[in-house]
Formats: C-alpha cells, structure tokens, sequence
C-alpha cells in the first residue's frame, strides 16, 4: 500500500488526503479479491518503523484507521469477510485498540476472505519475538512458524505468502512478512496505491499463473494450486 504520501503531493493535497484516498482503494480491492481466487489478503498498513513520521501525520493515520474500522465493519460482515490485525498494540491509541478488538471480535465467522492488516508492524520483531519464545537449542522450521504464529495471536495465523505486490515503483520488502516470503512471487507496480484497481490486480494474478513455481524441486505452474495468500 505504497504512494499515498506521493500521490497526493504531486496534486498539491496534503498527505492526509492520499491516506484518505488509499483506504478507498482497499475497498475496491478487497472486494475483488475473493473473485480472483484470493483466500488471505494481508495490507501493510503501519510499519513500526512508520513512528518516525512526522507526529501530526501519524495521529492523522491513527484516527483514520480508527474510524475506517467502525465504518468499514458492516461491510465486511456484509461480504463474508473476516479480519485479522498483527502487529504491535501495545503503543497504538487505546480508541484504535478497541475498535480493532471489535471488528475482530465481529467479524470472526467470516469465511469468503481473511483480511489481515498489519499496524505498528516488523518482520524483524516478530522473527525475534518467535526466537526468544523457543525452548530448545535446534528448532526446526515446523517449530519456529508455530512461534511465529503465536506472536500474531491465533487468531491472525495465515499460510505462507504466494504473492507479493509492491505498489509504488518501490523494489524492496520494506520489513515486511520476510519469513512468509521466503518462496513468493514478486510483482513490482508503478502505480501509487490510490491508483490501483482490481484490474491491476488481476493482472498480478494472471502473471502470478503464469509463473513456474519449483521451490527447489520440478517446476509447478502457481495456476494448479488453490487458494492464495496476496499480500
């Protein structure tokens, strides 16, 4: 979800605007994605590295979320889908706690998509998190992806990445869901996040098909799988 900031600069609006006009374009695209054969969508909505921002521009993104999750809950409910946030809550505001635990609390039976948003998020925390929960002093892959698991909270837990889209003209993981990316697909847009359309996504997936996926053995077109996690 990368650009917003940008777009809205080169219109002469305040970065605020570009926020306000990014969540729009999560609405578009969540509700494509079901029909795109998507089962777990996860949104970086908040790094952790994001605090160094100026303060006004993070209270401003702290009440838009928290107002977006109020309002965008009966819709999701609506559309079958189900949200999840990982993440730090720690040093969110305690009105962003409540309506995070809210929407997730409502939201639970959802079934047509996992949504999962990651607020005050690193990778890096999280891999050290999972490291300093692990007894033992030779845990295996199994072992640490359940720590790691544990860290989001079960309720967030989700298959490994297939697809990873960068928004933006950004060619970097920027901290994010770098254990889950170990065998994604990358997909590398020029367009700002406020500019992306469900048919830009489904460009990505239809390139994503077209790809042959080996993890280190045969080849394995990524179209013969099911469900997919895009992140």
């Amino acid at each position: 979800m990368d650009g917003n900031g940008r777009w809205a600069a080169a219109r002469g609006m305040p970065r605020a605007a570009g926020h306000r006009a990014g969540v729009e374009t999560v609405r578009r695209i969540v509700e494509a994605a079901p029909g795109l054969g998507i089962a777990t969508l996860t949104l970086y909505a908040f790094s952790s590295d994001n605090w160094r921002r100026p303060a006004h521009e993070v209270s401003a993104l702290m009440r838009l979320l928290q107002s977006r999750l109020k309002s965008e809950t009966p819709r999701l409910l609506e559309n079958g889908v189900r949200l999840s946030v990982i993440g730090r809550r720690d040093r969110l505001p305690a009105a962003l706690r409540a309506a995070i635990a809210t929407a997730e609390r409502e939201t639970l039976g959802g079934t047509r998509l996992h949504l999962r948003l990651a607020i005050d998020y690193s990778s890096r925390d999280a891999i050290v998190a999972a490291a300093s929960a692990l007894r033992g002093p030779h845990p295996t892959r199994e072992e640490f992806a359940d720590a790691l698991a544990e860290v989001y909270g079960a309720g967030a837990i989700a298959p490994d990445v297939d697809l990873l889209v960068r928004t933006g003209g950004e060619h970097r993981l920027s901290d994010f869901l770098l254990w889950e990316c170990a065998y994604a697909e990358l997909f590398f847009s020029e367009r700002m996040w406020p500019e992306f359309t469900a048919d830009d996504l489904a460009a990505a997936m239809n390139e994503f098909r077209a790809r042959e996926r080996r993890f280190g053995a045969l080849p394995l077109q990524a179209e013969t799988a099911g469900k997919r996690h895009v992140v």
